[in-house]
Parts: C-alpha cells; structure tokens; sequence
C-alpha cells in the first residue's frame, strides 16, 4: 500500500443518529413536492451520514394538510381505496371529499408512504411522521424547526 494508510469506512448505526425535528406549513404547497421533501428528510437523504439499510432520518410534523395544493383534476378524479376486512368491503373516497372530511390528514400521509420503501425500515420511517389537518401540533416540547418549501 505504500506510505498511504488504510481508513475503513464507518458504517453508521440506528444508535448514533441524533435525530432532530421539523414543521412543514403544506398550506397552499404542491402535494408531490411536499411529499418528495418530507420522504427525503425522513429518509435522511440530506445527511452526510446517510445509509440505505439503517434509519438515518429526522422526525417532520406536517401542519394544515387539509390545505394542500393539487394541480389539474385531481380533487374529483384521484380516488383513494380502503378495505374493511369485510367480504366485499372496499371503500373509495376522491381527494377532494378526503381532503373536506375530518381524515384530510391520510392525503399527504398516503402520498409520503409511497414515496418511502416498502419494508420493515419503510414502516420505522413512516413512524416519524405527525400529519395534522390543522394549524396546531401538540409536539411544542420537542422545539422543533420551521423548513419553509418555496
């Protein structure tokens, strides 16, 4: 190897990882775009120390869901399907009828879990997101930072 020592790469445990937390105002912001950011952020993508197979991310609360943007026709065309383990018990609602019912929460919920890989990891990731349809979150004593999307 010649004068030049060998350095190992560190491989980042689940432990080492100081996660932080995040509010994101989706009010009048683009739900793709939110939802690629949020993912990306609860991945930890952003990271130096990001690691495809350990959980590097942060934690994001998402407040006033029930007023995020959606472009063309998707609040009558774009349907959401639900089971209720009943025989014959699939459910449909449009966005725009979830988005005006008391679950508007479950649109950016559902749009982030996609984004996110669908395994054990995916679902710890999932975890760390709070989605609220209001203004209002009750995470004030974790003193999370405000990220504003442009």
């Amino acid at each position: 190897m010649g004068a030049q020592a060998h350095r190992a790469t560190r491989s980042i445990k689940s432990d080492d990882v100081e996660r932080r937390w995040f509010v994101i105002d989706a009010e009048g912001v683009v739900l793709g775009r939110l939802a690629t950011t949020v993912a990306g952020i609860l991945r930890g993508k952003h990271r130096a120390i990001f690691t495809p197979h350990v959980d590097t991310g942060e934690y994001v609360i998402v407040i006033n869901a029930e007023k995020v943007k959606l472009t063309g026709r998707k609040l009558e065309q774009k349907t959401y399907y639900r089971h209720t383990g009943y025989p014959g018990g699939i459910r449909s609602i449009t966005a725009g009828k979830l988005l005006e019912s008391a679950h508007a929460d479950r649109v950016v919920h559902s749009a982030v879990r996609g984004m996110l890989p669908s395994n054990t990891l995916g679902r710890k990731m999932l975890s760390k997101l709070k989605v609220y349809a209001g203004p209002d979150h009750p995470h004030a004593a974790q003193k999370p930072e405000e990220l504003r999307l442009a």
